[in-house]
């Protein structure tokens, strides 16, 4: 943590105005601030933004830093691009702790001060993935938080042996225990969904689980895992990624399923997908379900999209949530700013006084124009300590 007073700068849509960190929390803002002894920084008029919120990615995957991947497996087929993933990992030996580098400091310097990544757990790689994440989330403490979730992406019930793994990645140190389309990719709702549950209760954890079922069968599952978890008393504990099924045009289906979630006090992260029916900023407020983004996979063997810049991923939440006007536009930087840390179960991210100090000075008239504009960051803040200038992170990637 370090004493930082940044001049002449605009908070959000404000006049300009100055902010002082001491301690690694926002001090002051206003005008003529005692800043003895603090570092200073001119921000030149430019708009300060929360430090943003990278709430769903897989760090173990990127291959950010290698040859331009020539990719032969479309999208169709969930299983097929599991299994190529999981070949080409071998093939290539990635590293997971320099690839979670490469992709964390990628993300950072464009202001993310946090980030929830869903690490691969499974026979082939054992723990490897896991091992390498959780180096980097320690070496990089002072630039982003990294969450890690125990992700059995190759399958659970279909994959024998791979319980015991996520056992002993819970024992490790993840964060979170997570899980993956128990009808699709399992076949088996029950016995996937008692595992997951039951581990995450052995070891006091929370659950971070992708459902990308749709239509009816995502709905299913949607109440299989509410049922645990309200029968488990996880309250605040329960996350749900992606969650395509709470995009159906079927208000009657699917009210009663947010009204369960906000009661849970659960959290659904999004990448707001341009194919795929998805929850909206205005749906998930009304039911008040903590809402949270992230650009998933990035430069990886499951597609050539994606740069880790969660501003940008806040256009395409405005896009995907037909939000339009100014004021609306803040409710999709907050899915990728404080909200999204909320939904993490982090401490929000604000400009007021007595929040962590995580800021990011962007370019921009208006913090509509800063999102669709999205230019390189000029100064990203972590704790006071400032961790990346035009666009750079001051560390630098492997």
């Amino acid at each position: 943590m370090s004493d930082l007073l940044i001049k002449n700068v605009r908070v959000l849509d404000g006049q300009p105005t100055e902010i002082l960190i001491r301690d690694g929390r926002i001090a002051g803002i206003g005008a003529d601030l005692d800043g003895a002894g603090a570092a200073v920084e001119d921000a030149g008029g430019r708009i300060a933004l929360p430090g943003l919120t990278e709430a769903h990615t897989h760090l173990d995957k990127s291959l950010l830093g290698y040859p331009w991947y020539h990719n032969d497996v479309g999208g169709g087929n969930l299983m097929a691009m599991i299994d190529n993933e999981r070949q080409m990992k071998q093939r290539l030996d990635l590293d997971p702790h320099v690839q979670s580098m490469r992709h964390a400091l990628q993300t950072a310097s464009f202001g993310a001060t946090l980030i929830r990544s869903h690490v691969d757990v499974d026979t082939t790689g054992g723990l490897r993935a896991l091992e390498g994440v959780m180096e980097t989330a320690e070496k990089l403490a002072d630039v982003v938080e990294i969450q890690t979730v125990a992700f059995p992406q190759s399958g659970l019930m279909i994959a024998p042996g791979t319980a015991e793994l996520l056992d002993e990645a819970m024992k490790m140190g993840a964060d979170l225990m997570g899980g993956l389309d128990p009808c699709g990719v399992d076949h088996d709702p029950k016995g996937h969904l008692d595992t997951i549950f039951g581990l995450a209760e052995k070891h006091g954890k929370g659950i971070d689980i992708h459902l990308h079922e749709r239509g009816e069968l995502g709905a299913f599952s949607m109440e299989q895992i509410l049922d645990r978890a309200e029968a488990l008393g996880m309250k605040g504990m329960l996350t749900v990624s992606h969650a395509f099924c709470l995009g159906m045009a079927d208000p009657a289906r699917v009210n009663p399923l947010l009204e369960r979630l906000g009661a849970l006090e659960a959290s659904i992260m999004t990448t707001a997908p341009a194919s795929s029916p998805a929850p909206l900023v205005r749906q998930m407020a009304e039911y008040g379900i903590r809402f949270g983004a992230g650009n998933d996979g990035i430069q990886d063997t499951w597609g050539p999209y994606g740069n880790g810049d969660m501003l940008e991923r806040a256009k395409f939440v405005g896009l995907r949530s037909n939000l339009r006007s100014d004021a609306e536009m803040y409710m999709a930087l907050d899915v990728c700013a404080g909200g999204g840390a909320e939904a993490m179960g982090m401490e929000r991210r604000a400009l007021k006084v007595g929040a962590p100090g995580d800021l990011v000075i962007v370019e921009g008239v208006a913090v509509a124009h800063a999102i669709v504009r999205h230019a390189p960051r000029k100064l990203v803040v972590k704790a006071g300590k400032v961790t990346a200038r035009d666009g750079a992170t001051l560390m630098a990637a492997p």
